[in-house]
């Protein structure tokens, strides 16, 4: 057995709940396997929430859109005019105390970001920064989710689609091991969009944080 989040799309000032749930988990790194945990994980979630509709969003998603959607995938042009991933951006946006942030970064694989050995050597994160804007690490996941929902923003023929999900998974998050996921900041996105509340919070990284967090503190 194992247990992960579902992310689920809230109308009120939370965005997004997470529900945690148990499910008979696949050993293995083969897609095959992945797949299985994900159908384990939607079926126990929907075994007490009958009729809600759930999107795994990740390279081992059934569903192209959830493909399509994962940050490895998600891409949008910085203030240069280069096409980037989210993934890649998010990590060519660390700033730690011994270096960065690497904005080489911008220029390689969503993988190859991920994997840069500059990442684990260079002492712990102390802020971000991205296109000239820069973001504090607090709350944890600011700078992962104001990236992730602007360049979600500009794909029309996704958000669409979204809005007629009430959950979202990832199944190679691991809050053990992690803090930001891609299945969350969707969720917030919807919640966002359901509520009218988009446009105002993307006017500017403060507006965005106001709306997104100064609420539940």
């Amino acid at each position: 057995m194992a247990n992960r989040p579902v992310f689920v799309v809230s109308l009120d000032n939370k965005f997004c709940i997470r529900e945690n749930t148990d499910f008979e988990f696949f050993s293995g790194f083969s897609d095959k396997q992945k797949k299985r945990c994900i159908c384990s994980l939607h079926k126990e979630y929907l075994k007490a929430n009958n009729g809600k509709k759930v999107l795994e969003i990740s390279s081992k998603s059934e569903d192209k859109l959830g493909v399509d959607l994962s940050a490895f995938n998600l891409m949008f042009k910085t203030k240069s005019g280069k096409e980037v991933s989210v993934e890649s951006a998010f990590q060519a946006g660390k700033v730690f105390e011994n270096g960065g942030p690497y904005t080489d970064l911008l220029d390689v694989s969503s993988k190859a970001a991920k994997k840069d050995e500059r990442l684990k050597s260079s002492g712990r994160i102390i802020s971000f920064c991205f296109d000239g804007i820069e973001f504090e690490t607090e709350p944890k996941t600011y700078f992962y989710n104001w990236l992730y929902i602007n360049a979600l923003h500009l794909h029309e023929s996704y958000t669409e689609h979204m809005l007629g999900y009430d959950a979202f998974t990832d199944i190679e998050f691991n809050p053990q091991k992690s803090i930001n996921c891609q299945a969350e900041a969707a969720a917030v996105y919807v919640s966002l969009r359901k509520q009218v509340l988009l446009e105002e919070a993307l006017k500017n990284k403060d507006s965005f944080k106001e709306i997104v967090y100064m609420q539940n503190m």
